[in-house]
Formats: structure tokens, C-alpha cells, sequence
């Protein structure tokens, strides 16, 4: 840090605003804001920020981390082997609420159901990684780096999309272009290119660790720290400063914590909720913000799954109420986002002994968005019979996770260096299913 300011008693005055176990840490580019955050790291990483404003389309990614049972969240009741193979487990046709005379939603994705017969909710069913592994680790830093099959990838698909815009962009920088929701930055967002990562936005100010928790008492603190990076003799230094101190006096003015969101936006109350939340808060509130990410976990059910009632079934609730409450809050921004969602892999076909599904293979991904081609299930139908299956237990895969986010970020971000956001892949707007 002390070389940052350019002195090591800079650096050693500064120690102050590190506030215990709320503490900024940086990786790879980017700027993790957890709690109170250090300024001095959020500033070297706001030095090199280039990101343009935005240009009318956002992205937003979920995770599902643990391997979602994309058999139990869309499911093919229109498939005789799905009912032969979930004796228990299986979602009864008539409790299934119908898509497309094959296809249905859990019954707790109800929340849904209307952003799909409205047209504004695409699945895409049987996607997912092409690499046969069932490790959830390796799984999800394949998906998250955008590379199956190769760990020594150094960043995210994300963080490369948004050094693939379209040549001539431009505009003045924005420090959140890219947002991570969560308490550590994703591998999704890890590199080159600066995003900022937080839990809470009404965290997200100067605090003196002295002062206790009193808010107010950061004003001085901030004025001191202002003046010290204006006369700063790097005029990199200088720049990130102003910008990095009026998104900060933004956010305040801005009072996150009490932020109401739209009628009829009913958000869960939890973690997920609470993500969702957020993130509509910010692109409301026109921070600049291109690229948003958060994730949801507890979806490793081998053990007692339910079926239309019991864990997963929770786990849906939460993750639906989540995302339709998110797009009625935008209300008419919600036109101009794309949200999509991933999961490492999905489930076995058949359940296992102790009333759930082991690791498998395809899974369903949801795009929801005002440009989204909704209304329809996309991909292959591979099916389920015996000699169908993926190693003779899982759902096949027949739509390349990539295709999907390639076209995501190709119309929301302008990404047009695909060799670049998913090296190896050989993806080209001819392949994309047009679902956008």
C-alpha cells in the first residue's frame, strides 16, 4: 500500500482505516469492498478503471452454486422416463405448471410463470459445460473462467467481455461498471479489468476505526483524504480520486438504506433477496453499472431433495420470488437488462437411495430480459430413456453453455472479440440461438 501513495508513512497512516474483519482486499483487478472498505486499495485499483458509461444494456449473471436439479425446475412431464426413474421425487404432471404441453415449472417457480407467458423469460434445456467432471470445484472454475477442461486460466468469461467491446467505445469512467454482490469477488470477475465487489450498499462509505460505527464521524476523514490525493503529483492519481469520491458521495446521497423498491416488488427476505435487491437499486439509480453479478447456493441435494414440497422446492421459492421481484422493481428499465443464470452442472436422472440426486451433467439456464426472445423452451430435447443418457445417468448435454453467454455478451456488453471472452470455443453469431 505504501508504494501506492508513494510514501511509507502514508501507507503506515492509513492502516487505520482497515476496520478488523471488515476489511478491502484487492485480487486480480479486482476491487473487493466487504463492510467498511480501505480507500487507499479501492484508489489504486480506480487508477486504472477505463470503463465507459452505460450504453443502454445491462447484464446481470446468477449462480446457482451447487448443482441446481434442472429436471425438478423445468420439468419434462411430457417424458414417460422422468416419472419412471423419480418414483418419488418427480413433480406430478398435474401439478406442474405447464409451459409448453412438454415442459413445465416447478410449482414453486410460480413467480415466473408470468414473465414466461409474457414472452419476457427464455430457457435454454439440456446446457451446460462439456467437460465430464463431477467435481463441484473444478466444475464451477471451468464455468466461471469460461475454459472446460482448462484450471490454468488466469481470469473470468466476464472480466473478459468487458475488454472485448466493440472498438471506438469510449466515454468517462465509471468505478461501477462491474458489481459483484457477495462477500468476495467471483472467479467470474476475477482480472484485468476493475470491478468492485461489496455485501451491503449501505456499508459501502469512509469509516475511521477509531470512531466506532458512527457514519458521521468519516466526513473529516474524507475531506483529509481528498485533499491528500489532489495534490498528489500523478495525475492518474489525482482523476481516480475525484471519480472514486463523487461515486462515493453518490452512493450516499443515494441513502441505500432507504431505498424502497417499486409496489408489488416483493422480495424474499434473504441473502438472495437482499443481492437482488441491491442490484436493482443500483441500476435505478444510474451508477453506470454494465455488468452485475450474485449467486445462490444450497443446491447440492443428495440427500432428502422433496418433490413439489421440502428442500429444493425451497430453494426455487427463494430463487423465484428473488428474480421476479427484481424485474417488477426496474419496471421500465427492466427493457434494457438480460439476466442469465447458470449452474455448474445438474442432477442425476434417476434419484438415488436416500431421497435425492447425485452429481450429473445437463442442466437448464434461464435468460430473462426486455430484448429476450421469451416464451419458449430453447436447445435439444436429448431424452431419457436408458441409452440416451450422458455415461448412462445423466441428462445429455446438447447446448454449449457458451453459446448462451456469448450472445449475451455480444448484444448487452458489444463484446465482439469472442476468440478473446472464450478462447477456444469457435464462437460466432451464427451459432447463437437467437434467444436474444
Amino acid at each position: 500500500m505504501a508504494r501506492g501513495l508513494g510514501s511509507e508513512s502514508k501507507g503506515k497512516a492509513m492502516a487505520g482505516l482497515w476496520t478488523g474483519s471488515r476489511r478491502g482486499f484487492l485480487k486480480d483487478g479486482a476491487i473487493a469492498l466487504v463492510g467498511t472498505f480501505a480507500l487507499p486499495g479501492f484508489l489504486r485499483r480506480a487508477v486504472l478503471a477505463q470503463s465507459t458509461n452505460s450504453r443502454g444494456r445491462k447484464l446481470v449473471v446468477v449462480f446457482q452454486r451447487g448443482a441446481a436439479d434442472g429436471l425438478n425446475m423445468v420439468v419434462p412431464h411430457g417424458e414417460p422416463d422422468y416419472y419412471r426413474m423419480r418414483p418419488s421425487l418427480a413433480i406430478p404432471k398435474g401439478q406442474a405448471i405447464d409451459l409448453d404441453g412438454f415442459f413445465g415449472l416447478h410449482p414453486a417457480m410460480a413467480p415466473l410463470q408470468p414473465l414466461f407467458s409474457q414472452g419476457h423469460l427464455a430457457i435454454v434445456h439440456a446446457a451446460g459445460s462439456p467437460d465430464p467432471t463431477r467435481s463441484h470445484f473444478d466444475a464451477q472454475d471451468y464455468m466461471e473462467n469460461g475454459t472446460p477442461g482448462v484450471k490454468a486460466t488466469p481470469d473470468g468469461w466476464l472480466n473478459r467481455a468487458l475488454r472485448a467491446e466493440k472498438p471506438g467505445r469510449g466515454g468517462s469512467r465509471s468505478p461501477f461498471r462491474a458489481v459483484a454482490l457477495g462477500p468476495r469477488t467471483p472467479r467470474t470477475l476475477e482480472g484485468s479489468f476493475p470491478a468492485v465487489t461489496l455485501d451491503r450498499l449501505a456499508d459501502f462509505r469512509i469509516q475511521d476505526s477509531k470512531a466506532g460505527g458512527d457514519s458521521r464521524s468519516g466526513a473529516p476523514l474524507s475531506a483529509a483524504l481528498q485533499a491528500m490525493y489532489a495534490g498528489s503529483r500523478d495525475p492518474r492519481l489525482r482523476s481516480a480520486g475525484r471519480e472514486t469520491f463523487a461515486a462515493i458521495e453518490m452512493l450516499r446521497a443515494a441513502d441505500p438504506a432507504r431505498y424502497a423498491p417499486a409496489p408489488g416488488a416483493d422480495y424474499p427476505n434473504t441473502p438472495f433477496g437482499s443481492s437482488m435487491r441491491q442490484i436493482a437499486q443500483l441500476l435505478k439509480g444510474d451508477f453506470g453499472v454494465e455488468a452485475a453479478f450474485t449467486d445462490i447456493g444450497g443446491w447440492d441435494t443428495h440427500h432428502n431433495q422433496g418433490g413439489v414440497s421440502g428442500q429444493l422446492a425451497n430453494r426455487l421459492a427463494d430463487f423465484s420470488r428473488g428474480i421476479a421481484a427484481f424485474w417488477t422493481d426496474l419496471g421500465a428499465q427492466a427493457e434494457g437488462v438480460v439476466l442469465v443464470t447458470l449452474s455448474e452442472f445438474g442432477r442425476t436422472a434417476q434419484q438415488n437411495g436416500t431421497g435425492g440426486t447425485d452429481h450429473g451433467h445437463a442442466n437448464a439456464m434461464f435468460v430473462l430480459g426486455g430484448a429476450v426472445r421469451g416464451g419458449k423452451v430453447y436447445g435439444r430435447w436429448p431424452g431419457l430413456a436408458p441409452e440416451q443418457l450422458h455415461e448412462g445417468r445423466d441428462l445429455a448435454i446438447t447446448t454449449d453453455f457458451r453459446q448462451i453467454l456469448a450472445e449475451a455478451v455480444y448484444r448487452t456488453l458489444d463484446a465482439r472479440d469472442l476468440d478473446l471472452v472464450f478462447p477456444g470455443a469457435g464462437l460466432r453469431p451464427a451459432r447463437f440461438l437467437t434467444l436474444i
